[in-house]
């Protein structure tokens, strides 16, 4: 393995991180302590918004009139791709009812939580597509109540990602963002509805916002910048590479683009062209930032050492430019999100395919997917047990309970034990437990 060009600044995770986490934790006690005094405050400061924060029917109707028709229908054709994707997911997840031994009845019911919270940025980019990806997902998971919110910029959300907002069924809109759109949310400020579940894509505060909250709510993922990785061979056009890696780039200056490459001649050129790319684009500073700071270009010797520098990088999205993409789809195991072939790009996946979004960054990819219809499911269980089961169930519930040295939980299959089957002698400690009613 070598290395064609490191990244040259590696950014002080550490003291960023815990800076950040102090702000986000001072910022959330403010708010549990004042409410919505604290909220209104802090939206003056970040986005000098005084007006109503849910936004109202006459509103959105009138926001949603203003977006051009030819917006609506590629949001209307995006929808239907995640829609599709989602209730596919959906229909795999099945509740069932077993039998695993005579008088044993075991089951699960697949339910939806009562109430997401779906943020959605607003900051440099008005992300339409993220706002389809979390609420069209959590309605195809049948959430009762979900509740949208982005950052204003003016004197609105962007007209175009409250529509898509109303499109993919968002319950309440709120004109809102940042660490305090997180704790209303979370709280249940203005809504009257506590999130059970926090989901979408944000800065560093509002991921830290999402990450101290969790155990009190759900969140998705723990997110970090977008991370885009392309693996290659000596089939694949440099040009292309070139393209797709500035692309993910544009997503702000600390976002790392990596190629993963057998060809050392490949990886060379894309380093040529990588700065003509980048001079092309509207917002080359951004560009040139992430691929000076953070893209890497790593050399491998075979395909088997690129998929195994992929997976121990476990990118957040990883394109395959490659011969014999069987090969890599059965071979690779940690990433986000994979795209197969030159036909794919990371932007059909952000924008239009149907997969979601909202990924796992930071190497989480290793043990955990992206957004989908089971982060809005809950999986509960069930057991019946008849009067004659117990006469092996328990049994071997006492038993195990004591080598556990949990002598309660013994004591509630002793007692079934001798009242199921007061006539039995038993070969082990059974307890006789007095009845005081």
């Amino acid at each position: 393995m070598e290395y064609l060009k490191r990244a040259e600044r590696e950014a002080d995770v550490q003291t960023d991180d815990e800076r950040i986490q102090q702000v986000v934790k001072d910022m959330l006690t403010k708010i549990r302590r004042e409410g919505t005094a604290a909220v209104e405050e802090y939206a003056m400061q970040f986005d000098n918004w005084q007006g109503d924060f849910v936004l109202s029917d006459e509103k959105r109707a009138a926001l949603i009139a203003s977006v051009p028709q030819r917006v609506k229908d590629d949001i209307d054709f995006a929808h239907r791709q995640i829609q599709r994707f989602a209730n596919a997911q959906r229909s795999s997840l099945q509740a069932f009812e077993i039998e695993t031994e005579e008088g044993v009845k075991l089951s699960q019911r697949v339910i939806p939580v009562d109430c997401a919270g779906c943020y959605v940025p607003g900051g440099r980019y008005a992300h339409a597509a993220s706002a389809l990806m979390s609420v069209a997902t959590a309605k195809a998971a049948g959430v009762p109540t979900v509740i949208a919110c982005s950052p204003p910029r003016g004197d609105s959300i962007n007209p175009a990602v409250v529509y898509a907002m109303d499109l993919a069924g968002a319950d309440i809109i709120l004109e809102m963002g940042g660490v305090h759109a997180i704790a209303t949310m979370a709280f249940g400020l203005y809504t009257g509805k506590s999130a059970d579940i926090l989901v979408g894509p944000g800065n560093a505060y509002v991921a830290e916002a999402k990450r101290l909250l969790f155990g009190e709510v759900g969140i998705d993922v723990f997110a970090g910048p977008t991370e885009s990785a392309v693996i290659a061979d000596e089939t694949a056009d440099p040009m292309t590479i070139a393209v797709d890696l500035v692309s993910q780039a544009e997503h702000g200056p600390n976002s790392p683009v990596w190629l993963f490459t057998t060809d050392k001649a490949l990886g060379q050129k894309v380093i040529e062209l990588m700065p003509h790319v980048i001079a092309d684009m509207p917002n080359a500073d951004v560009c040139e930032a992430a691929w000076r700071d953070h893209g890497v270009v790593i050399v491998c010797d075979d395909r088997e050492e690129a998929a195994k520098v992929s997976d121990e990088w476990a990118c957040e999205h990883v394109q395959v430019q490659a011969a014999d993409l069987v090969w890599w789809k059965e071979n690779l195991t940690n990433y986000g999100s994979l795209f197969l072939g030159e036909g794919s790009t990371v932007t059909h996946g952000d924008k239009c395919a149907g997969t979601n979004h909202i990924l796992p960054t930071k190497k989480a990819a290793r043990y955990s997917g992206g957004l989908n219809v089971q982060k809005f499911l809950k999986i509960l269980t069930t057991q019946e047990l008849s009067k004659e089961a117990n006469l092996t169930f328990s049994t071997a519930g006492s038993r195990i309970s004591r080598t556990e040295g949990m002598e309660g939980h013994a004591r509630a299959c002793d007692w079934r034990l001798k009242k199921y089957f007061p006539d039995a002698d038993w070969d082990f400690e059974v307890y006789q437990q007095k009845r005081y009613d």
